[in-house]
């Protein structure tokens, strides 16, 4: 770390004194987890991102399989003010179990019973949720007109559900960004900068993007990867001539660019939770003036890094290089790309559907489009009818 790092003074620490602060503790670790414990102390004193010290995981020898015990979840939200009796489901997840026909619960329903035990939102549903995952659960569910009938739904994890979780996030704010744009702008989430999101990107301005005036790209909760010059590739192409086929309108052939390119006006939201590669994107958009920045200034953590083995101990994370904004030549580092539009959004709203940032995003873009048709276009002159 003291070789390699991409800061030379270390932060203006005495990186002899830090290591000297915490040797005697490294001494007296009982194994290498207590050893990356302290090692992970010592390096947050750089106050720097992309740090860590991982330990060596000892091989063990092949034990017997044995089914692990998790809690499960059903594929439904529950409404967190009823109070009983029962669970009153607040909504259902799409391609959940509670979404399948033959085991469907219906938003405003009551889940009265799982597995034969009475519930109600003051127990703990670990009592009835933990155990295997591959079972199957009954419920007691009563409709709105006070009848019951039996469901039994195999469960899902909680891993599942966060997927779930996401896709339907990406469907309703495209829905709200259609609706609130009457169907002139289109939406788009990159969830990470790395090679299958860019693809999804490439593949989504044309299905997302085609004949739309405005994209609202979104990199919030980004945790960053590689792919930024890819992307502003794609967003970035300059335009240097217009083709006309014989009876078509104006344009230019999609197989002579690098790739699917976007050219009409953009906007980006970013988070605090837009890290490292999307901070990189972020301060690029603004640098380079393709569109305006909506949200909260990102984490400030971007330095590129590596690694290397610590003898037979650990792996080290060894950041090498350090990214610089033009022009005014300052570190990224504890420096996060600041939105032109700075907005908050309030603990809850987003859970309850309300997304203020994604609201400005709408209104800002809506504004940079007008403006965009309005600009000035060349007209297109036949050689057959130059005058001179």
């Amino acid at each position: 770390m003291r070789d390699r790092y991409y800061d030379e003074n270390l932060g203006n620490r005495n990186w002899n004194a830090i290591r000297r602060k915490y040797v005697e503790m490294a001494a007296k670790a009982v194994d290498t987890d207590s050893l990356s414990v302290v090692v992970n102390l010592m390096l947050g004193e750089l106050n720097g991102s992309h740090l860590g010290f991982y330990p060596r995981r000892r091989t063990q020898q092949p034990t017997q399989q044995k089914w692990n015990i998790t809690t499960v979840h059903l594929g439904v939200r529950f409404e967190p003010d009823y109070k009983g009796p029962g669970l009153k489901v607040k909504d259902v997840l799409p391609n959940s179990p509670a979404d399948l026909e033959k085991s469907r619960i219906n938003p405003g329903e009551i889940i009265r019973s799982i597995d034969n035990v009475d519930v109600d939102p003051a127990m703990d549903l670990t009592e009835v949720l933990n155990g295997l995952l591959d079972r199957d659960i009954h419920l007691s569910v009563q409709n709105v007109e006070d009848e019951r009938r039996d469901v039994v739904l195999r469960p899902i994890s909680y891993g599942v559900v966060r997927n779930l979780l996401y896709e339907k996030w990406i469907r309703d704010n495209r829905r709200k960004v259609k609706e609130a744009s009457d169907g002139v702008l289109r939406y788009v989430h990159i969830q990470g900068m790395n090679w299958p999101s860019f693809q999804k990107l490439e593949r989504e301005l044309y299905a997302e993007g085609v004949g739309k005036e405005g994209l609202v790209i979104d990199v919030r909760n980004n945790g960053g990867g590689f792919t930024t010059d890819h992307l502003l590739t794609m967003l970035c192409q300059p335009t240097h001539a217009i083709t006309v086929p014989r009876g078509g309108g104006p344009g230019y052939p999609e197989d002579r660019r690098v790739y699917a390119t976007r050219n009409k006006p953009i906007i980006v939201l970013c988070n605090q939770n837009s890290f490292s590669n999307a901070e990189i994107f972020s301060h690029a958009i603004k640098k380079l003036k393709r569109g305006k920045l909506v949200g909260v200034p990102t984490a400030g953590g971007v330095i590129s890094t590596g690694g290397t083995q610590v003898m037979d101990v650990g792996f080290l994370r060894l950041p090498f290089r350090g990214w610089f904004v033009l022009p005014t030549g300052e570190d990224m580092e504890l420096n996060g790309a600041v939105p032109d539009y700075i907005v908050w959004n309030k603990p809850g709203e987003m859970p309850s559907g309300r997304d203020v940032q994604l609201d400005k995003a709408v209104q800002v873009l809506l504004e940079d489009v007008k403006a965009w048709k309005a600009r000035p276009m060349s007209r297109l002159n036949k050689a057959c009818e130059r005058t001179n």
